[in-house]
């Protein structure tokens, strides 16, 4: 991997809370986030794969803990960003990798599918969002008086940005991020110094994700 352009202490002292982070970008935005100096709290629905991405962050001398949660649920969204407080002592950030997806062609996915999906993605980035705003706002609990707001970063797609064959219900919530991002960034911005971002990664080559759901099939008989 290339050497990082950032100062390696530049996130010292701050603490982040990743949803998704025990996988994938998730996972691979905690590591770099950790050996930039931050403390790093994942948040997944499988124990195991918390407790190795754990397990694989404290290995690089990155301070961690994983919590059990679903971003569907309100209660575990509050348990955990509580817990986050109560472990570390604040909270700076909050990343929204958490995400479905799987290939299903319009006709065929199911309304609870494409409510599934959204439910991950939008619903559960903006639970997320309102339940750590209070901690995240300048001044907020933990935070000292001189202190600037938090930052939220939530993980778009660029699916939506034309049509993708199989993905209108990602392409759907990922459109939802990306405008709730927006207003998030216009109101808590202004109101509470929070930053608020998105970024939107394309497919990344020899990655679990890009087998999944670029399959050679489709790249043949759709190109």
């Amino acid at each position: 991997m290339a050497e990082s352009p950032f100062k390696a202490d530049i996130l010292n002292g701050q603490v982040a809370l990743l949803t998704g982070g025990g996988s994938g970008i998730g996972f691979e935005i905690s590591a770099q986030f950790g050996k930039h100096g931050a403390s790093i709290a994942i948040m997944g629905r499988r124990k195991k794969v918390l407790d190795d991405a754990v397990s694989a962050l404290k290995s690089l001398g990155i301070p961690a803990v994983g919590f059990e949660g679903d971003v569907r649920r309100r209660e575990d969204a509050r348990r955990v960003v509580e817990a986050t407080v109560e472990h570390f002592g604040k909270l700076d950030i909050l990343v929204n990798a958490a995400a479905g997806n799987f290939l299903a062609a319009a006709e065929d996915l199911s309304p609870n599918g494409f409510k599934t999906v959204m439910d991950i993605d939008s619903v559960g980035t903006f639970t997320m969002c309102h339940e750590a705003l209070k901690y995240l706002k300048k001044g907020g609990p933990g935070r000292s008086l001189s202190s600037s707001g938090g930052f939220i970063l939530n993980i778009s797609a660029t699916l939506h940005y034309t049509a993708t064959w199989y993905q209108i219900h990602v392409s759907a919530a990922k459109a939802a991020v990306d405008a709730l991002t927006r207003n998030l960034a216009l109101e808590w911005g202004t109101d509470y110094d929070i930053r608020v971002n998105g970024i939107a990664p394309g497919p990344i080559g020899d990655t679990q994700g890009l087998s999944k759901l670029l399959p050679e099939e489709i790249i043949n008989d759709k190109a």
